[in-house]
């Protein structure tokens, strides 16, 4: 049966999802509203085959803010790339380089607004992320980043990266940091499983804290579902 709806889901998203990735560049020409509405779309689609093809159901803890903040996040699967930018109402997300260079879909994610970092962390591509940053802020929109800068297992808690320091120094925006436990249904390799991925959202941190305390706590936060098991009381999609 979990064969049966892995191939189901490669057979229905992975088609259209190409489908979508190749108009994206024509939606952009329709400026930045327009590519954000079909991003919010394609994570809709995600969704939807996730929850009924998948099986995968969504349980929410915490208290989702309703003003822009920094979303630092836990990174186990694509799959809270994709639910975090729904559920947030599309929040300007910080992406590697590499995706932003792929021609043409690169030019829409740009239009989107993403945040292009260079993993080489100099000092010119940290003013270049932290002008995209200003830009986002002053839209009104939120920021998030996953700041241990790549994909990590359940379990594993890397240190995180310099982004989040610079973000959070130059932005002056409350941070609320985001756990998951994605990667229990959605291993990197093998097959994805049907059950619950908890998405926590932690407790807001003020903005001017010194940079060890602020990182200490949104490392905490972030890693809290490694240590402590998803209650399931929240809200379930």
């Amino acid at each position: 049966m979990i064969l049966f709806r892995n191939i189901a889901f490669v057979a229905v998203f992975y088609p259209v999802s190409t489908v979508m990735a190749l108009l994206a560049p024509v939606i952009a020409v329709g400026g930045r509203r327009a590519v954000i509405h079909w991003a919010t779309a394609w994570t809709r689609f995600h969704r939807i085959c996730t929850r009924w093809i998948l099986g995968i159901r969504v349980v929410v803890e915490g208290q989702v803010p309703t003003i822009p903040v920094l979303y630092p996040a836990k990174h186990q699967a694509m799959f809270e790339t994709m639910e975090l930018q729904r559920m947030l109402g599309a929040p300007a997300m910080v992406l590697k380089r590499e995706l932003a260079n792929i021609p043409l879909w690169g030019w829409a994610v740009r239009k989107y607004g993403a945040i292009v970092v260079d993993r080489s962390a100099s000092a010119k591509a940290m003013r270049g992320m932290m002008r995209d940053a200003r830009v986002a802020v002053d839209e009104g929109r939120a920021i998030m980043i996953f700041p241990e800068g790549t994909r990590v297992k359940p379990g594993e808690m890397p240190p995180l990266k310099p982004g989040f320091a610079g973000l959070y120094r130059m932005l002056n925006l409350p941070v609320v940091p985001v756990a998951t436990d994605s990667g229990l249904v959605w291993p990197r390799k093998g097959l994805k499983r049907p059950g619950v991925v908890t998405l926590r959202f932690g407790e807001m941190i003020p903005p001017g804290l010194p940079r060890a305390e602020a990182e200490a706590r949104v490392h905490a936060a972030m890693n809290a579902l490694e240590s402590s098991p998803a209650r399931g009381g929240g809200p379930r999609s």
